[in-house]
């Protein structure tokens, strides 16, 4: 092998920056514990606990919690750096929100009552129930059925004056079409915009919100959120934009100080006791800036000062506010302003003052997250003067002197209350707070006067993307648009225990055994594979912990199944090894020649594999994306440490001059004479696999299959009860609370599967909240007495709901739909590649109809016997990326068969009857039930000591394994060659003999 130095040299870099990017994984692991160990020994409540844990980690946000000697990172920076859990591991929220186009549409009409209009937004929601198209498309569909002479362009609909310089009376629908795909996505990004802060400010570790394409559909994942009713009002909550005045803060000067002395007095701070010595001057921003804003401006630098429980919060403001204060002090300043003693010191013309903090910001040269304070002047209402509603448009923009600025335009309404607003400010040098949400994001002055017309140049210390996202904000006003949750999986923090438990025990197990297998089969070779092994799953989380990917149970299934196939180039690799010792050549001959000969069914193996990874990559969703995400990580580490290492560790011990055997005593003569004829033996075959399709195809046609809610729609919860219950009776009592629903037994007797149709088309928070109840009301004489409906919810004490879904019907099209399109392209490029790599027809064909055989099969047996076995069958997106992975899998194993049949067809000149084709697969038969059988073991080891939730993907790659191999030797070969014009004549069997 060339490039040894270069080859060992990347092999200690990558296991090195891998070895860097888990220890993050570790340390924050350790943090986590530490901090579960700190407020389990401080609290005794649930709630109590979990606050103090995020207070904990909170804490060591900004501070150094990990030192590896060249260089130090803070508790933020680890958990960034660490390695994501998904929800099926961690629990927690994953939602996929639906933001009203129809809503966004109504609102750029400003509340059109044109009838055509209305009649074709209603039309266009009918439409979507059975389109793929986005929502626009469909409403242009439905507004060209019922017209009639009008335009979009009409004064009563789009031609109004808040789109006005946008949307003119002479334009055709066509523009109209245009301009409003324009503000539409302008609306969109607002509202994911908006959806983003929210989620920054909700306190979630490692959190992610992404937009899916142009659908208007927004992915948002909340792993390890406990309060799962807030976060769903959270992120379907219509923004709230709102303008208020604010309070220059002289006015409020004597309140602090009769608020601090009430805490003094209420707290318990004895003067004595608290007394300590004023620091030097230039230590003392914070109590100036106070003193400034109570108007004293002499102290006594000799003079004790005591524990200001109000004060020793503050420090100078930062962007505008009142006065500034950690970030992490902003929960105790709400509690302290929330006390009836505190509150009671307002003055009566400040009784309705509202309080307010700014976005975090962090000082670059302490690394302290600060917030600015702010006092807002309310009223009896608790109304804004001004809301957002009123902002027809806002854009990032520069001054004259270039520097990035906001742009905002009002309507008439509100430009004649914000001249009023703005004159006010300028006569009293005060300030107007922009606010979102309840949090502060900007509070100009104005500096120039009051501002007539509506049209303003909003000007600070931007940069250009605080300018975007601000203008983000304002268009957020404009937006009344709903966010509707059409898919939910709520995983509860038990579930996602025992299935990191599970998942490891397996892992290990599969490992072991793979690991034990290699040495009993190889002997010392098997040595060299494991240690090449081992490193490949090193690279592997270290490679998913870098990119920043998350590790789902799906994702933790891809990589032990990549544990099975990997060992493949292994095999291979020694196989011909074997074969070039039993011709007669040198060891270190036959090291070379069986690493050369194994290098192109390697590749073509796993480029096939690859191919379907991908094809599951780009179609899928969620855990699945992260199960084809391991495999193809997996599928390039393996190469690599199959290729490399392991060629590096035998050629390093077979030039020390000590002799490598590639098998034991037991395994040196297997399957060395094999004389099988395949071919001859075909239709048997074709007999069998006939019978059993016919079987398959009859089932699925009558039997049909359990399609799971993400084919049809629907609402399923996995609840847990106390003590084991009848499935029949619970949906018995069940039926008489729903119209319609599917109780099963999961695993053991006290889990069931409850699925149902109930209100399928309604995807509201309330409705949701409604089904549950319906729920816990119907399942009450099962559950312990006096059992809550939050800690049924919340599946409180391994009780109640710890898992629940919702697919919306409209969602469950796409998800159809791309699922059919991953198999079809997954079949359709892997032909290609085929055809590309053997130049004949023939060979795709083979090895499409075997996939095609495999895939009916598979189907098939889920058809058959999903009413009788004790693990869910249904069929879902991982049973779909089980049908890729057997398609990879089955397509891997033909590969390698049709790569050593054109071997032999260009050493032996021509296809002799079938004679040179059963040779090649007599001299792959090691490798193929090799390679089936280590795959089989780590699969059922997952099968039986894995997680419950992928009994079902296991069952199918199970199947998948064993028609697989079967198919790529009794019909992908004897297919091939059974369409091939010139099969050659047979040999004499005397001179066959003879070879």
């Amino acid at each position: 092998m060339q490039n040894k130095g270069l080859v060992k040299l990347f092999a200690v870099l990558f296991g090195l920056v891998s070895i860097y990017q888990l220890s993050f994984t570790f340390k924050n692991n350790q943090i986590d514990a530490d901090a579960k160990t700190f407020a389990e020994s401080k609290f005794q409540t649930p709630d109590e606990i979990n606050e103090a844990e995020i207070h904990y980690l909170d804490s060591l946000s900004n501070v150094e919690a990990y030192n590896i000697g060249v260089a130090s990172f803070t508790g933020k920076e680890v958990k960034e750096k660490a390695m994501n859990l998904g929800l099926d591991l961690k629990g927690g929220l994953n939602v996929i929100l639906q933001i009203s186009v129809r809503d966004i549409l109504y609102g750029l009409s400003n509340n059109s009552k044109d009838p055509a209009f209305n009649k074709a937004l209603v039309d266009a929601e009918e439409i979507q129930k059975d389109a793929q198209e986005p929502y626009l498309d469909s409403f242009f569909d439905a507004w060209d059925a019922v017209k009639g002479d009008q335009n979009l362009a009409s004064p009563d609909i789009f031609a109004n004056k808040d789109l006005e310089g946008v949307i003119e009376l002479n334009m055709t629908d066509s523009d109209v079409r245009k301009k409003l795909e324009e503000k539409v996505d302008e609306s969109i990004v607002s509202a994911f915009e908006v959806l983003r802060k929210r989620i920054d400010q909700f306190g979630v570790t490692s959190p992610n919100i992404q937009r899916l394409g142009n659908s208007g559909r927004v992915l948002v994942e909340l792993p390890g959120v406990k309060d799962v009713k807030r976060a769903t009002d959270l992120i379907t909550t219509t923004a709230q934009l709102q303008f208020w005045d604010v309070d220059n803060g002289q006015a409020l000067g004597n309140f602090l100080t009769l608020a601090n002395n009430a805490l003094i007095a209420k707290l318990g701070v004895n003067e004595k006791e608290a007394a300590v010595e004023v620091q030097d001057s230039t230590d003392t921003e914070g109590d100036s800036a106070i003193d400034e804003l109570l108007g004293e401006t002499t102290t006594d630098s000799t003079a004790t000062t005591q524990v200001n429980p109000l004060f020793d919060l503050f420090s100078p403001p930062r962007t505008g506010g009142m006065l500034a204060l950690k970030a992490e002090d902003k929960e105790k300043l709400q509690s302290y302003l929330e006390m009836p003693e505190v509150k009671s010191q307002l003055p009566p013309a400040a009784r309705y003052i509202k309080f307010a903090f700014g976005l975090p910001e962090v000082d670059e040269e302490t690394g302290v997250e600060y917030v600015d304070f702010y006092a807002l002047k309310g009223n009896r209402d608790d109304e804004p003067e001004l809301s957002g509603g009123v902002v027809t448009d806002a854009r990032q923009s520069y001054s004259q002197t270039n520097k990035p600025t906001v742009s905002m335009q009002m309507n008439a309404k509100g430009a004649k209350i914000w001249e009023e607003m703005t004159g006010r400010a300028f006569a009293q040098k005060s300030q107007i707070a922009i606010v979102l949400d309840d949090i502060v994001y900007s509070a100009p002055t104005a500096s120039n006067g009051a501002i007539p017309g509506g049209n303003t140049e909003i000007s600070g210390n931007f940069t250009v993307k605080d300018a975007e996202d601000l203008a983000n904000v304002l268009r957020a006003g404009k937006l009344p648009a709903r966010a509707e949750i059409i898919q939910a999986d709520q995983v509860g923090p038990s579930l996602g225990k025992e299935a990191i438990e599970s998942g490891t025990k397996s892992f290990l197990i599969a490992l072991a055994l793979v690991l034990i297998w290699m040495i009993l089969y190889y002997g010392k070779a098997g040595i060299f594979a494991d240690i090449a092994l081992l490193l490949n799953i090193l690279l592997i989380f270290g490679v998913l912990s870098g990119l920043g990917a998350v590790l789902t149970l799906p994702g933790l299934a891809g990589i032990v199944l990549t544990i099975g196939m990997s060992v493949d180039a292994n095999v291979l690799i020694f196989e011909r090894i074997r074969e070039e010792l039993g011709k007669g050549k040198s060891q270190k001959e036959a090291v070379k020649d069986g690493f050369a000969n194994a290098l192109s069914s390697i590749l073509d193996a796993n480029i096939t594999t690859g191919l379907t990874a991908i094809i599951l990559f780009v179609f899928g969703t969620g855990p699945i994306k992260g199960f084809a995400t391991t495999l193809l990580i997996g599928i390039v580490t393996s190469l690599f440490t199959a290729i490399f290492i392991t060629r590096l560790l035998v050629d390093w011990y077979v030039n020390s001059g000590k002799s490598l055997d590639f098998s034991t005593s037991i395994t040196k003569n297997l399957f060395k004479k094999n004389n099988i004829n395949f071919i001859g033996k075909r239709k048997v075959a074709y007999v069998v696999s006939g019978i059993l399709i016919l079987i398959c195809l009859g089932s699925l046609f009558t039997n049909k299959l359990d399609q799971g809610i993400d084919f049809v729609g629907g609402r399923t919860y996995q609840v847990r009860f106390p003590a084991a219950v009848s499935s029949e009776q619970v949906a018995d009592d069940l039926s008489a609370v729903f119209n319609s629903v599917e109780v099963k037994t999961i695993g053991s007797a006290n889990q069931l599967k409850i699925s149902t149709k109930y209100k399928v088309d309604e995807n509201s928070v309330e409705v949701d909240e409604e089904v549950k109840t319906m729920l816990f009301n119907g399942l009450k004489s099962y559950l312990p007495q006096g059992e809550s409906f939050k800690d049924f919810s919340e599946g409180k004490d391994d009780v109640g709901i710890v898992l629940s879904s919702k697919v919306s019907p409209t969602i469950a099209d796409d998800i159809k739909r791309e699922s059919f399109l991953a198999v079809l392209g997954s079949l359709l490029v892997v032909f290609l590649y085929i055809l590309f790599r053997f130049k004949k027809w023939q060979f795709s064909l083979g090895a499409v109809a075997a996939v095609f055989h495999d895939v009916i099969i598979v189907l098939g047996i889920f058809s058959l016997l999903y009413k009788f076995m004790p693990f869910s069958m249904e069929i879902d997106q991982a049973f779909i990326a089980a049908i890729l992975t057997v398609i990879g899998y089955s397509l891997n194993d033909t590969v390698v068969v049709f790569d050593r049949i054109r071997e032999v067809l260009a050493e032996r000149a021509g296809f002799k009857g079938g004679v040179n084709i059963n040779s090649a697969i007599n001299s792959t038969l090691s490798r193929t039930l090799n390679t089936s059988l280590t795959t089989l073991v780590v699969l059922l080891a997952m099968f039986i000591f894995g997680a419950e939730s992928l009994r079902g993907l296991l069952f199918a790659l199970i199947v998948g394994v064993v028609v697989g191999t079967y198919s790529s030797v009794f019909i992908a070969t004897p297919l091939m060659y059974d369409t091939l014009k010139n099969k050659g004549i047979a040999p004499p069997k005397e001179d066959e003999d003879k070879k």
